[in-house]
């Protein structure tokens, strides 16, 4: 990044931001999280969830939310459809990586989908493309060296294509629970190791999608705190310019699966701490209620959820985007130049 952002990766990038250059994007490339809300909501094992429900809802998300989104970020297996239904004023990121991970393999090990490359994905329209990783520093040298290295031929991959490289740190602890107290305990070390070595030019990232460097589950006043705090307000504030500090490309927050009112809780306390950060890619914060509303009444109800709550909760994260920057600002010696989409909408 220090050397500046191609032209082609300039495109890209304008695309999916908007005319602030803040990235305003939805994810709703969920596959396994959303079969096992599916299944909570119908009283059935996620794997027995019809593949037609998934696409479905995902077209109706996306028709009804993406006026409101400077782009969308979708999966080649169940969301192609949608890309289709979507704002012509809405950029469009693909995943690249398959669902989850094998359980019997230590480290939480990446792969990505068959029959698909970078070019492929391009190819069906995706302006950026989109890999997440589970990353931890307390992993072995091991598991994390092998990490490094995918994540290097996917930079090159996007490098060759010049379509910008959008990486999903998705932090954990080895052999602690997720959302557990002793890895909440580590987690701003986890996130600020993790936005450190993938700020390196190695990995040719142009955009870190990262989660808060605490979990407010254990923030004191976080909305539904079910725990006992670890932190007061000053601490986590404190956490949040840490994480950031290590940032030497643009990054951009993810929701985690937290209820709405907590990721604006999130968002706010990146504001108050005065952390660049360059937009959201909000998933299931927006939209995860939808599903029992389309489970009982199909897609009627589901529309007409959407277009209430659905549309104030992706409201609601956009007000709470007006301390974000543009994400050519973090970038040094880089200037607004370039392609840039008129009249974009915001999330």
């Amino acid at each position: 990044m220090s050397l500046g952002v191609t032209e082609g990766k300039k495109r890209g990038l304008h695309a999916v931001a908007d005319s602030r250059g803040v990235i305003a994007a939805l994810a709703i490339d969920q596959r396994g999280a959303m079969r096992k809300l599916f299944g909570k909501a119908m009283g059935a094992e996620p794997a027995a969830v019809p593949a037609d429900l998934i696409a479905k809802f995902k077209e109706a998300v996306s028709r009804a939310l993406t006026p409101y989104a400077s782009a969308i970020l979708l999966d080649p297996e169940f969301g192609l459809p949608a890309a289709q239904q979507r704002s012509k004023k809405a950029g469009l990121l693909l995943a690249y990586e398959k669902t989850g991970y094998d359980k019997a393999v230590p480290g939480r090990l990446p792969q990505l989908l068959d029959h698909w490359s970078v070019e492929r994905l391009a190819a069906a329209g995706a302006d950026c493309v989109k890999l997440l990783l589970y990353y931890s520093s307390t992993s072995t040298p091991e598991v994390n060296d092998t990490k490094h290295a995918f994540v290097e031929r996917i930079g090159a991959e996007c490098a060759e294509a010049d379509v910008p490289f959008f990486l999903e740190l998705v932090s954990y602890g080895e052999g602690l629970e997720d959302k557990g107290a002793e890895f909440a305990k580590v987690k701003p070390e986890v996130v600020s190791r993790g936005i450190e070595e993938f700020s390196k030019a190695a990995y040719r990232v142009d955009v870190l999608k990262v989660g808060f460097p605490v979990n407010l589950a254990f923030v004191e006043g976080a909305p539904d705190a079910k725990h006992e705090s670890l932190y007061s307000r000053t601490e986590a504030l404190a956490l949040y310019k840490t994480a950031e500090s290590f940032a030497r490309v643009p990054f951009i927050y993810l929701s985690e699966g937290v209820t709405n009112e907590a990721f604006q809780f999130g968002l706010e306390l990146a504001a108050e701490a005065g952390v660049r950060f360059s937009g959201v890619l909000c998933g299931r914060a927006t939209w995860q209620n939808g599903v029992p509303a389309f489970v009982k009444g199909g897609t009627a109800d589901l529309e007409d959820w959407l277009s209430g709550e659905g549309i104030q909760n992706i409201q609601a994260v956009n007000r709470c985007l007006k301390a974000a920057q543009p994400w050519h600002a973090a970038i040094p010696g880089e200037s607004k130049g370039g392609v840039r989409r008129k009249g974009k909408g915001r999330l």
